[in-house]
């Protein structure tokens, strides 16, 4: 018999630590298999482990799966409203992500670095804008002068590979700029 496999995500393990301590002090006795998989099920915001079970089994939307598995894995890293919701590990999903982000700044306008800060701030939401604003600038997504007193988007060809994760995040924000016309991708 074949076992089928639920991912298991907690956003905050010092929440969910706190959560089964909690839990398993209420217990007369150390629970057992099932009891600690609804424990686990309720710290991560489930009723119990059939409620994520539940979850993982249900079919996936038509719009997700017309989504390349890449753009659905990169969206791992933004939140519902299409923020940046914390700094990937790998290099290559830094740079992907860093496509979205800047295609989301406001086009046509040169900042002073609080306005540049402002306008990072709005896309990223685990709370460091001067990383982001460093990558972008060195990435090439974004100039700077030598004083750092003023910053402007540059304007990169976009890879064709980036045009998904972009077109992706945009739609989940709120007043998201449209999307860059079939031209402007590379």
């Amino acid at each position: 018999m074949s076992r089928t496999v639920y991912p298991f995500y907690s956003s905050d393990i010092s929440s969910l630590a706190r959560s089964l301590k909690q839990q398993w002090v209420e217990e007369a006795r150390p629970p057992g298999h099932l009891q600690i998989l609804n424990m686990l099920a309720r710290a991560a915001g489930f009723q119990n482990f059939q409620h994520l079970r539940a979850e993982h089994d249900r079919p996936v939307p038509a719009e997700a799966k017309a989504m390349s598995v890449e753009t659905r894995r990169l969206l791992r890293h933004f939140d519902a409203e299409g923020r940046l919701a914390r700094w990937p590990k790998k290099f290559s999903e830094q740079r992907a992500c860093l496509w979205a982000l800047w295609a989301g700044l406001p086009r046509g306008e040169a900042w002073d670095e609080p306005a540049a800060n402002a306008a990072i701030r709005a896309l990223e939401a685990f709370g460091d804008h001067v990383l982001i604003r460093r990558e972008l600038v060195e990435g090439g997504w974004m100039g700077r002068t030598d004083d750092c007193r003023r910053y402007w988007l540059l304007e990169p060809t976009v890879p064709e590979a980036m045009a998904e994760l972009i077109e992706q995040a945009a739609l989940r924000r709120p007043l998201s700029p449209t999307p860059l016309p079939r031209g402007e991708r590379g």
